[in-house]
């Protein structure tokens, strides 16, 4: 009972709680509302007081930039406006000036018609006087022929008799002059072409003969190169197609032949085998089959590298191995194949001068003496069989004809062929190039020297430089400046006609006069 009455009264102590709590909360919360009420009005007042300075300024900053646009407007249109003033202004001026103008040129169109009209007046009088001359003139030949007794072509005559022999007198000077210019006029072309092609082009000089000498430190070795019976030297020879000659001269072999490629495989195989030291019959056709084989690879290195600097395409290697070849041989002590390298150049600069094709030309100017390199002895000139060796592979026509025809054994059908001749001829008759028997150049110099000395007032003369140029040595008295200027044209023109030389003579007249006297 007592348990009941306490839950009952509890319960309805928490009811009365719960009213009293809800009646409090209540009285809080409407409190509180009160104030975030209050709170959010005085937010929204502030809020429109910024919304409405917001709005004011920028109301104000729209009317400051809507003046500030307005002045811009009126700035601009104002400067358009000037300009459009100043251009007015200039199109005002232009037209003055083309009005002023236009005036002018009416003033001078003016003036030349007036001056026209005088000058048509004044051909006029000037017709007139000259048709009076004329008859003036007429009747003074007229009275003078009466006078003379002669037409004035019978007097024409006369005049111009009188004045041959004065022309005779200068005829000599006259005709020396107008010969050097119409050289000068005719090969001036082809003068500058050789000129700049021999300063383009410069070779070393070699002189060979048919012996080569092998060094060697003492003459012991002479022993074994003989060896017993000479075997060794036999089987040398017999091995290299040379021959082999072991004197008394000290430290020295003389390899003899002409073919200069075998004296060249005799010398390397002997330095092969002295320096091996095993010389006998079977080493030494071993050592010389090795250098054959050596010098045949060095022949065909020598070839290419010819072409190569010669910028020669395409060349067969039978020719290639033919060019390499030129370089153990001579021809008049000039090796042949610098004389072919230099009549290479030479042809490849006068085609580039001449507009003709340079590379054709440099082709055709190292293969015109290929014919001297071929191992078989024909019947033939070398020109021919070198033409024969080029059409057997494949080379151009021109180039054939010009190999041919550069010593006048075919008749030359190209431009190419004229060309190989004369750079042939430049190149073997430049001073040093070939050997020249030594009678032959003194009696060559003494027939020059004797052709000046046939002069009269000729006291002495001298061939130097060898002999390209005549130094004349002439009497003062009986030759004067005059005469010496004839006499060397004279002595030049007898050498033209009488004698064979290469390339040019100068011809020196010299004359000095000498006063002496003595203080006593």
């Amino acid at each position: 009972m007592d348990t009941i009455t306490l839950l009952i009264a509890a319960i309805v102590g928490l009811v009365i709680g719960l009213i009293i709590g809800r009646f409090a909360l209540k009285k809080v919360f409407s409190s509180d509302l009160k104030k975030a009420e209050e709170k959010a009005d005085i937010i929204i007042k502030e809020a429109e007081l910024t919304a409405e300075t917001l709005k004011k300024d920028k109301i104000l900053e729209a009317k400051e930039q809507l003046l500030k646009l307005k002045s811009e407007f009126e700035a601009e249109a104002s400067r358009k406006k000037n300009q459009i003033i100043t251009n007015e202004n200039k199109l005002k001026q232009r037209e003055q000036t083309l009005s002023r103008q236009m005036e002018q040129n009416k003033r001078r169109e003016a003036e030349l018609e007036s001056m026209k009209e005088n000058l048509t007046a004044q051909l006029e009088i000037v017709n007139k006087r000259k048709s009076d001359l004329e008859k003036i003139k007429l009747e003074q030949v007229t009275a003078l022929e009466k006078i003379a007794n002669l037409s004035a072509d019978e007097a024409r005559e006369q005049l111009i008799e009188a004045l041959k022999d004065e022309a005779r007198t200068n005829a000599s000077s006259y005709i020396k002059e107008i010969m050097e210019e119409a050289k000068l006029t005719a090969t001036k072309q082809a003068k500058k072409i050789v000129i700049e092609t021999i300063q383009r082009t410069a070779t070393e000089n070699t002189i060979e003969n048919c012996v080569s000498v092998f060094n060697i430190e003492s003459d012991d070795i002479k022993g074994k190169i003989i060896g017993r019976e000479g075997r060794n030297i036999r089987a040398l020879e017999a091995a290299t197609g040379v021959e082999i000659i072991v004197d008394d001269t000290p430290e020295a072999i003389i390899i003899s032949g002409f073919d200069p490629v075998r004296r060249e495989i005799a010398r390397l195989s002997l330095h092969r085998l002295v320096t091996d030291g095993r010389i006998h019959p079977a080493r030494i056709e071993e050592v010389v089959t090795k250098t054959k084989k050596n010098i045949e690879e060095e022949i065909v290195e020598i070839g290419e590298k010819t072409i190569i600097d010669l910028g020669i395409h395409g060349l067969h290697p039978e020719l290639i191995k033919m060019v390499g070849r030129m370089r153990y041989r001579s021809s008049y002590g000039q090796n042949l194949l610098q004389h072919s390298r230099e009549v290479a150049k030479l042809c490849a600069t006068m085609a580039s001068e001449l507009g003709l094709n340079a590379k054709l030309a440099k082709r055709a100017g190292l293969l015109h003496d290929i014919g001297k390199v071929w191992q078989e002895e024909p019947d033939m000139p070398h020109a021919l069989v070198g033409m024969d060796l080029a059409k057997k592979y494949n080379e151009n026509k021109e180039v054939c004809n010009a190999i041919g025809a550069h010593h006048d054994e075919i008749e030359m059908t190209t431009m190419l062929a004229p060309i190989v001749q004369v750079c042939d001829a430049i190149s073997g008759s430049r001073p040093g190039a070939r050997r020249e028997i030594m009678e032959s150049y003194m009696k060559r110099l003494k027939e020059l020297e004797e052709v000046a000395l046939g002069f009269e007032g000729v006291n002495k003369c001298f061939a130097i430089q060898a002999g390209r140029e005549l130094r004349v040595m002439v009497d003062a008295e009986s030759v004067t400046d005059s005469d010496a200027s004839q006499l060397s044209f004279d002595i030049s023109q007898k050498i033209e006609k009488e004698m064979q030389y290469p390339g040019q003579i100068k011809v020196t007249v010299i004359r000095e006069m000498r006063s002496v006297s003595y203080a006593k």
